[in-house]
Formats: structure tokens, sequence, C-alpha cells
């Protein structure tokens, strides 16, 4: 907090007046400025960051000009644009981009408040460690060969395994990339991100309906929508200004919306039909829609035909959901429900969108492939205005997604097979044989431990707290690094901070120090180290909707902050593996130069197009904001013209190629060459003696005029298009096939290649090479010069067969309170995946109903973002929310005996409690209760704000709703649930 200073010298209180006030009631605008020692007016200003007035002159104007830097906001996924103004070096000011064709000239709450971030007060600002309970202050150098040695010892002890390094989509691509790549140089598949935690079973559900898992057209391209759809999601707090697209399209199509929440939001506000249905029944609400679909022969028959793959049977599990079962699982009127088919089935293109209240399920995939399946009925794909918009949470969550940052991928999403590695390990250079050895050479199952897929962030506490033997790993998780994680974004956060207490060595890197410093009761072997914000280094970010763009560092690293790529620098040369992790990567000192690592990834994630966006690209791209168009995201004219803004990928091909990105996948409207696409070929060509291919359509200038599976070099060879590689491909395709033993020299491209006849066995070792691995992407440019996909042109699958249910189906909640359905819609068997024993049945099987009769959801505010560190260091925005609540209908509230702004009791049937402030209202409906998930520092009524290290404690502080939330992970990718839980609450 500042202070007024007395006889020049700063004082700080130990905990200021506010805060005591803050914990016991509300404090209004004024009163939280003049406690916060802030104040409204330019002297106040000047005054607390220790300025004086001073005559001005000429000169010191010209030395004090006021430079603009273009930066990215740092909460959501919309990428709205930042101008940044600087000072000699301070940033002093900001405004909201103008020019971006994402936000023109728009901010919400948190992007307007982004400089605060930057230049906050309660920044980590120096390596602390704590000792015999206190925190003392170390150097860098203290702090990493401390840190190294410990985890070395536990290395060698327990294997690579046993570190968990938990990244972050807080990272810019290159961090994230490089954080990848780093985990592999230490040997381990233990590594994971937030997105395991809101969108994981996006990308499983839909990556395995039609081939990539994100989402597939824009927040710009609602404009285009005749109707929008959206379910378990809340743009109007979570992505305000992702909202203002919907609108448009609202006010300028007279699109209908129709918002589908168990909570009445400020979206629902906007909508033209608002359908309330009880948490996580979200299968049986769209299969209830579909079913009007399909009785009245709404579906687009000729879509379904040519484009999709197992219809049939989703209208046998379809035609069980008449309007009375649908209405007895959902709440849903089924009256409610046929006007919404109606009016779908007469709008459109429409668009459906959702976030994570359709994704944290037990069942999320089944959610997240059942809203794919409604717009391959409507035949609302591949075309504007359609698709799924599937909104992100966080500014580089979809980055760091591409990245691999991922207990199961590699960059790229590149699995875990040897064929994988043996790709990364030609990009990077390095000995396939001297990375295996990195890893341990214990195997489970058929697997060895390079090849299993790690622990999930999700579990990250069972890897701990589990029986070894119990685990796919040699031994437990002794050392875990929350590498700008916000813990109190998880469940089980009682089993937490009992997991964290058992480790050996926590280490928390983050520009603020989270909730993991206070919420565990070491007395040592934690560490924090103070990572810069992106404010304060430079790179690409990828928006939700893939469109990459290029932040440019505002100001320099404040305090003893460095950059996250620096920091991995560090650990790599503690652990002796820099030199190799670097080896094509410049390094000026300490810093890995950002676009050596764009280009390495440039060089090796072919499967998605992160190829054909240089850093050149990308930053005229950023610099020629106003040449692109609104809608489109197509500029017209200028240094970019044709390109679609921050190419979204997939942007094929090598940078020179000039593919324009991709603005909505599977477009067949289009040549590939200009943005088309067809679905993925990912699942064979035939399924059951059926035919998984495309029937009879292709894009625009296609040689191949009906489905295609993939392109390999054999499918060129017999197709004779072979004679339009390069020498230079030619040859790069042969060392990757191992036909030819040396790494081949960049030559010209355009020059095609001139072969004699070919040796017999040319074709049995060169054709396997595919579109996926061809290093020099000359396989993508000859299909893409012949008018095809690179990955083919098949149906989407609205049957996964490779899942637990191939038809989505209704499974009710592991805490239900709705008895009567359990037998008719039960959970899984308990089973072993993801390393990990996982518990379904045995925890439905008890009925806890009878004392926590309240179902328990939670979400977004519009104030804060993720875990809330940051957010509530903030003053501006701290100011607007100071409690933590919940939401309480005034039915539930009466029996209860609670009035409105009361402190409450709130607990989970696993025994978690929270003591929160009750808001009385009918956003919910009776029976059910909400909070939002932002808030940590105090633990099960314990307020923790004296364990911060001193002065780094956030101005707000409150209960985090996962104290009280419990098990329940997604049957395919650990998915929590934490929207349909059940609770009980009384009066504190």
């Amino acid at each position: 907090m500042l202070r007024k200073k007395t006889s020049s010298v700063g004082q700080r209180a130990g905990r200021t007046n506010i805060l005591t006030e803050v914990a016991t009631k509300s404090v209004d605008r004024r009163a939280f400025l003049r406690g916060s020692g802030l104040a409204i007016g330019g002297l106040a200003a000047i005054s607390a960051t220790g300025g004086s007035v001073t005559q001005a002159s000429a000169q010191s104007a010209v030395n004090g000009a006021v430079e603009t830097v273009k930066s990215v906001c740092t909460h959501c996924s919309v990428g709205c644009s930042v101008i940044a103004e600087v000072s000699n070096g301070v940033w002093t000011g900001q405004e909201p981009g103008w020019d971006s064709p994402f936000n023109l000239g728009a901010h919400c709450a948190k992007g307007a408040a982004v400089r605060e971030h930057a230049h906050g007060e309660r920044r980590l600002k120096y390596p602390m460690k704590k000792e015999g309970g206190e925190w003392k202050r170390i150097s860098w150098d203290e702090a990493i060969n401390e840190i190294g040695d410990g985890m070395m010892k536990i290395r060698e002890e327990s294997g690579p395994d046993s570190v968990y390094w938990l990244g972050s989509a807080k990272h810019n691509n290159e961090q994230a990339y490089l954080f990848r790549k780093f985990a592999a140089y230490w040997g381990t598949n233990n590594v994971d991100h937030q997105a395991r935690i809101c969108h994981s079973t996006t990308v499983a559900g839909v990556a395995n309906t039609w081939g990539y898992g994100a989402m597939t057209n824009s927040y710009n391209d609602i404009h285009n929508s005749k109707a929008m759809f959206l379910i378990g999601g809340n743009p109007a707090e979570a992505h305000p200004v992702s909202l203002l697209h919907m609108l448009k399209a609202k006010e300028q199509n007279n699109a209908p919306f129709i918002v589908c929440d168990p909570r009445f939001t400020r979206t629902a506000a906007h909508a033209d039909e608002y359908v309330r249905f009880r948490p996580g029944s979200d299968v049986a609400l769209v299969w209830g829609i579909l079913w009007h679909i399909f009785e009245n022969g709404w579906e687009d028959k000729e879509f379904i035909r040519t484009r999709v793959w197992g219809m049939d049977q989703i209208k046998e599990e379809v035609a069980r959901w008449n309007p009375e079962e649908v209405e007895r699982v959902t709440g849903a009127p089924g009256s409610q429900l046929k006007r919404v088919a109606r009016t779908l089935a007469n709008n459109r293109p429409g668009t459906v969108i959702w976030c994570m209240g359709g994704t944290q399920h037990t069942n999320g995939n089944n959610n997240t492939r059942a809203y794919c399946v409604l717009q391959l009925a409507l035949g609302n794909m591949g075309t504007a205005g359609g698709g799924t918009n599937i909104f992100r949470g966080h500014d580089n969550v979809q980055g760091a997604t591409d990245l691999g940052v991922l207990a199961d991928t590699l960059p790229g999403y590149y699995g875990l097979s040897e064929g994988s590695w043996a790709h990364w390990a030609r990009v990077w250079e390095e000995d396939l044989d001297w990375l295996k050895g990195r890893f341990s050479d214990e195997s489970f199952g058929d697997s060895k431990m390079m090849n299993l897929t790690g622990i999930p962030v999700s579990r990250w506490i069972d890897g701990v707290l589990e029986d070894k033997e119990n685990l796919d790993q040699p031994d437990n998780t002794r050392a875990m690094v929350l590498w700008g994680h916000a813990p109190n974004s998880q469940t089980r956060m009682k089993e937490m901070k009992t997991a964290m207490e058992k480790l050996d060595m926590l280490v928390v890197v983050d520009p603020y120090p989270t909730v993991s410093a206070v919420m565990q009761d070491r007395e040592d072997g934690v560490y924090l180290l103070p990572a810069c914000t992106q404010f304060e280094t430079y790179g690409s970010v990828t928006a939700s909707n893939r469109s990459l763009q290029w932040r440019e560092k505002v100001v320099e690293p404040l305090f003893e902050s460095l950059p996250d790529h620096t920091i991995m620098h560090k650990f790599a040369t503690k652990f002796g593996f820099a030199d190799q992790i670097f080896r094509n990567i410049e390094v000026n000192g300490e810093e890995p130069l950002i676009e050596d690592i764009t280009r390495e990834f440039n060089r090796g994630m072919w499967t998605i197009g992160y190829t054909g966006q240089s850093p050149e690209r990308l930053r005229m791209h950023m610099e020629n904001q106003h040449t692109f168009d609104r809608t489109t995201l197509r500029a017209n004219g200028g240094p970019a013209d044709g390109d679609y803004y921050g190419m979204p990928w997939p942007a094929w091909g090598t940078p020179e190629m000039n593919h324009p990105g991709t603005a909505n996948l599977y477009d067949m409207s289009l040549p590939v060459a200009d943005g088309g696409l067809t679905f993925r070929a990912r699942f064979g060509v035939e399924r059951d003696g059926d035919n998984l291919l495309a029937e009879g359509v292709s894009n625009p200038g296609s040689e191949i005029q009906d489905g295609y599976p993939e392109f390999t070099m054999q499918m060129l060879i017999d197709l004779g298009w072979d004679g339009d590689l390069t020498p230079y491909e030619r040859s790069m395709i042969e060392y990757v096939s191992g036909f030819s033993s040396s790494r081949p020299g960049a030559e010209e491209v355009g020059e095609t290649s001139q072969q004699g006849e070919l040796p017999s066995d040319y074709s049995a070792k060169v054709g396997g090479v595919n579109w996926k691995t061809d290093l020099s992407g000359g396989i993508q440019r000859v299909a893409i010069k012949h008018g095809c996909a690179p990955f083919g042109n098949a149906k989407a699958r609205a049957v996964v067969w490779t899942f637990p249910d191939p038809v989505p189906v209704h499974r009710e909640p592991l805490y239900t309170n709705r008895r009567d359905l359990v037998a008719d819609y039960p959970t899984y068997e308990d089973k072993k995946f993801w390393r990990v024993p996982t518990m379904y049945k045995s925890i439905q099987d008890k009925d806890f109903s009878a004392d926590y009769p309240i179902i328990l959801t939670s979400g977004r505010l519009v104030e804060y973002e993720g875990g809330g560190d940051e957010t509530r260091s903030n003053p501006w925005l701290a100011e607007l929310q100071q409690d933590m609540f919940v939401e309480v209908n005034p039915r539930d509230a009466n029996n209860l005996g609670i009035r409105d702004g009361e402190q409450v009791w709130v607990e989970g049937p696993e025994g978690g409690k929270v003591k929160v402030m009750a808001m009385v209202t009918e956003r919910v409906e009776s029976g059910v209760a909400f909070m939002p998930f932002h808030f940590g520092g105090h633990m099960e009524g314990v307020d923790l704000r004296d364990k911060y290290p001193d002065g780094a404690d956030p101005y707000v502080l409150g209960e985090s709703t996962n104290t009280a939330q419990t098990y329940g992970y997604d049957s395919v990718t650990q998915m929590q649930e934490t929207k349909a839980t059940l609770c009980k609450i009384w009066a504190a």
C-alpha cells in the first residue's frame, strides 16, 4: 500500500487498516482509494508516484517524448491490442488499439487496467525462500543452485518423473514451446498447463470429430451468423469484448440469440431465448433439441451424406430423448426446446458457442462432441457464420496448448510415439538415443516412460499422495514447479494443501507469489522466483480464433524479475544441457533470442500449420492492422494483401509460400491456397465397410474431386506429382526417411527436381514420409499446388469408436442429488489411466444428497481472471469486487434462515468448507448455488494474509470455491468437474 512519507522515509504498516476493514464489510470506491493510499486527481497522482511539479521547457519536452508500443492484453483470449505510452522507460498510460480488428478500440475492465499488472507494487520483487517459517531474500544464483541441487538429487534417487514441470497459458508461444522442450530434455512427460482444466475436453472431443481441436471460425465471423446458440459460457463477464461481436450479429442480422445455462448470467440478459437447465445435463439437452430436428426432417441431409459419418447411430440415441425424458433429466420444457430447434433450423448458418460450463464435467468429452454433432446435423460447419466458436479463457491458452505444454503430446499435437520423438529430434538436431537416455528406462504395460502419457495437472495431487505401487511411474512426485499457475483454480484444495506439505520442494515462478505461497504450512523448501510480466518481454501469442499476434516489449523487466525463457536458460545451464537445447537458438547473455525460437517451431509444427508465420510476417501484420477487414479478417491491399489477420493456423508450408492462413476451418467454398479446407482424414479411409472419406465434394481447383487420404510421398509418386518437388525438398524427404544420411542445406524452392530412374527400394523407404514429418514442407506445397488439403478430404465422424462412449451419452455427475436417475444414467466403472487410479462408480454409489442437497457450480466474474492473484493485486479492479460470495436462490435462503450480505458456510461432501458472503438472487434457481473461482488467501475461515511475503499480498483475499469442490474427472482427458457437485449451506 502507498503511504504518506514522513521525514522523507517511506513507511508501510505491517497490515493496513483498509485490509482489516475489507475483511469485515464492503467498502465504497472512495473509501477503498483513500484507504489504499490512492487518491483522485493530477496532483495526488504525481505525489503518489514520487513526482513533483517543475517548470516546463522545450528541451525537457523533447527529452521526455512519449513513445507508443503495441502489445496484446494478457487476460482472456480475444487478443485485444493495447497501446502503451512509455516515457523514459516508464509505462505512463495506455489506450485500446483502435486499429485492431479484434477490439476496435474497446476494452473490458481488466484490459483497461493492464498497466497496473506490470507496474503493480504487489509484485514479487526478488527471489525468496522460506527458511524456518520466514521468507528470506536470496539471489538468483542461490535460488538456481539450491533448487537445481535438490532436483538433481531427486532425479538420482527417484528418476526424472518425480519432478513435475507445470507450465502456463501465460507464457508466450516461444516460452511455451521452450518449456515443453525443456521438460523433454529433463526427461519427463509430467508437464501440463491450465488447458487441462479449462478446455481439454474440447480439444479431445472436437479433434476427434473433424480433425483439429480448436475454435473453427472467429469472434469476427459471428457477424455473419443468422443464429447464435451459447451453452455453458458467460462472455459478458469472461470475455466482454467478444460479446460486442455477438451483439453486432444480433443487431445487423436480427440473429436470434439463445443462451442455455443453469444460471441467469449477464450474457443471458441479452438473450432472445434463455433456457435454464440442470447442471451436468448438457448431452440430454442437446439431444432433446436434435430430437425435434430429426423428428421434423430439419437436418441437412446432403451435408450429412457427403461429409459426415455415423449420424445414423446418433439418431438411434437421440430417439430415446423424447420431450418428456428430456424434461425429466434437464428440467427444460419440451415446448421450449422445440422452439429452439425450429429457430436453429430456420436461421442458418448459425454458430454454436461454449466455454467451461460445458467442459468441466466427468463426461465433458461427451458434451463437446454433442455440440459438434448438433452443428453437423444442421450443416453449419465449414461456412461463414457457422462453426463452433469455442471461447478460451487465458490470453495464450490456445498457443500453449498448440505448442505442446501437455502431458500427452509434443509441440503441434504430435503424440508420444517413437515417430513423434524422432520427428522432433530431427527438428532439434538432437541425437535420439541421447534423448531417450534422459528418460527413465522403466516400462509400464507396453510403454516406456518416454512414450507414456504423464500425470495431468488435474491429478498432480495424487502423484504425491497415492501409494507408489498404484502409480504408473517409478516413484511419487517429490518436487513441484508451478510456473505461472494458480493452484486455487483446481479442485480438492484441502488435499492439495496436504500434497504441498509432503513435497520435498515447492517452486513457484510467477510475477506474483500466488496462493501457493500461503496455502501450505511448510517451514522451508518453498522458493518464489519472480518472472517478469509479458509486457516486459516480447514474442507471439495465439488468440482464441487461432490468429497469431506479436507483442512488443513495453518496458524492461522491473525489480529483479526475469523473462521466463531466461529462467529456463538458467535451469538448463545448471542441469548441463544448455548447449544442446539452444544449439540452434542464439543466446544473448542468458536470454535466448525469441525470433530464433519462433523459427525453430516453424521448422517442426507441420501438423497444424504453425510453419508459415515468421516473426517478420507477424510484425508486419501488427504494424498494418488497419488494412484488415473487421469481419473477414482479410487484408484489403497494403503489405499483407490477401492474408488473414494473424495468419490463423494452419498457415501451410514455409513463410516463403505466403499461405494467407485459414480464417474458417473446413470451408470448402475456397481453394486450399486461399484458406479453404476439408475435414481432416485422421481416422483411416473406412470403418466397418463404410467409406470415411468425403463423397464427391472437394475445394474449388482440386485436381482430386472426391475424398482422399492424407498426403504422403508415396501418394505424390502414385499421382505423378513428385516431379514438382524441388531438389532440396526431395533430398530433405529422403533424409527424413533414412534413405539419405546427410541433412541437406536449403536450396532455391522454385526449381523442380529432375529425377532419373529411381532405385527399386525407393518407394518402400521414402514413400512413408508424410505431410506431418516432411521438414521441407514440400509435400504440403505440392498438394496445395494441385488444389488439395495436405491432411486429406474426409468425413467428420459423429461416432468416436476410440472413446469410452462412442456415441455421446448422458451420465449423471459423481455427486448427484437425482438418485432416481443414477440407475438409468450411471457413471463409469473405476479405472486407471493417465498413470493414476480414478474413481467413478465407487463415489456415485454413495448417496450424499440428504446431507448435501444443493447443486454447487462455479464460474467467472468480469473484474478478475483465473486464480485472481494479479487482478486482485490491481487496485483499480480490486475495488470493484471486494468480497467472495455465494449466490443463493431466495427460496433456499429463506428456508435456511440466510439474509443477503450475511456470512455463510458452504461445505462440499468431501468435507472442504468455505466462509463467504451470501448473495440472495434469482440468478440461480432453487436447489442451485454459484460461486466465482478467482479468490484465494483464506482457507476454511482462516485469513492467510500474514503468511504472504511482506508487500506481496493481494489487496483482496477470500475463500476459494475449490476448497469446497470435489473429486471428479473426465473419462478421456482427466478434466476436473467443477460445474456439478453438491454442497450444504448454513449461516456462519
